[in-house]
């Protein structure tokens, strides 16, 4: 959506807040608004406040009263929808159960129905390529921080139309000076962001594209938003071990996915382990692993080059392995959408 300027104020005085008479008024105002959007990015929402899809911009809102807007009381996840299928989807709402179990938060529907809603919502947006978010809160009812007084759970998801492709340039990264979050929170997909974020602005100040978080002991933990992975001299698979982190969907598939690089002779093995800030900038070669990437080669750390300072081939190799996976993987890691 477009960026909206602030009402110019020449004496404070002066200044009068609009009140609208009527809810037609204040939707019309919106619809004004979304008008000089050239395109929707979000062709569809479901809420189960309102019970139902709509794909009209002006609507996709959540009450102000709902506790993850102002507790951060919620969990989310994320499913990619590339050639009309959704990759994983299954794998993401296992987890996205998970994190609202540690979260305290009980579903409104079962898993079935929370699949088929998402499956529904992608079918009504039309949408061939892009991301589908949903989230669980605690729901609306109150500004309290407990949630007792909210009547029930809320169930909201969008789609994202995203053009998006395999990773092929190598980017920057820095060591973030942002504490990381403890393992309850990050090893649970919730919607308390704000290290994250913070992260990622302390990387684009320093020209960088992300950060990498390093744990109290020294050893590297995860990007903001992303798990990272490296290829050792020796022509190792290595990624940092879950148990504090967030075990990435993206990251398990690549896990599975790997060994038949090892059985080419490409890789000598996969494997979890900890490592050193300093043996994971020894490393021949560097990527992030996520699900919107799905595979992003790192070049560049704390302006140290990665390996020879370029695109590693065994970085591709592992992106062409995933992305033949969400491109033409089983019915299992692949749900096709009934679109009408």
């Amino acid at each position: 959506m477009t960026s909206q300027k602030a009402p110019e104020v020449e004496n404070d005085d002066d200044f009068r807040v609009h009140v609208f008479s009527s809810s037609s008024e204040l939707l019309e105002n919106l619809h004004e608004i979304w008008s000089s959007v050239e395109k929707q990015p979000y062709p569809a929402m479901y809420s189960s406040i309102f019970g139902g899809i709509t794909l009209d911009p002006a609507m996709m809102v959540i009450p102000i009263d709902d506790h993850m807007v102002h507790r951060g009381h919620g969990v989310f996840d994320t499913s990619i929808v590339l050639d009309g299928y959704l990759y994983e989807l299954d794998v993401h709402l296992d987890r996205f159960l998970r994190s609202a179990s540690k979260a305290k938060i009980s579903s409104p529907f079962p898993l079935s129905t929370l699949r088929n809603i998402i499956i529904q919502l992608t079918a009504a947006s039309k949408c061939k390529k892009g991301t589908l978010r949903f989230w669980l809160s605690a729901g609306p009812g109150n500004f309290l921080l407990s949630s007792a007084g909210c009547p029930i759970s809320a169930f909201y998801a969008v789609v994202i139309e995203d053009d998006f492709s395999q990773c092929k340039e190598g980017v920057k990264v820095i060591t973030s000076n942002v504490p990381m979050k403890p393992p309850l929170f990050a090893t649970t997909k919730n919607v308390n962001y704000l290290p994250n974020v913070l992260s990622v602005m302390e990387a684009e100040e320093q020209g960088a594209f992300s950060a990498i978080w390093v744990d109290e002991e020294g050893y590297i933990a995860e990007g903001p938003n992303v798990n990272v992975a490296f290829i050792t001299q020796d022509k190792e698979l290595l990624m940092p071990p879950f148990d504090n982190i967030l075990h990435g969907c993206t990251a398990k598939r690549l896990l599975e996915l790997a060994p038949k690089l090892v059985d080419q002779g490409l890789l000598k093995g996969v494997a979890t382990k900890k490592l050193t800030v300093e043996e994971g900038k020894a490393a021949a070669e560097m990527m992030f692993v996520g699900s919107t990437l799905p595979l992003l080669p790192i070049i560049i750390w704390d302006d140290q080059p990665i390996g020879n300072g370029s695109v590693g081939e065994l970085t591709m190799q592992l992106s062409n392995l995933l992305w033949d996976d969400m491109v033409t993987g089983s019915d299992t890691q692949r749900i096709p959408v009934p679109y009408v």
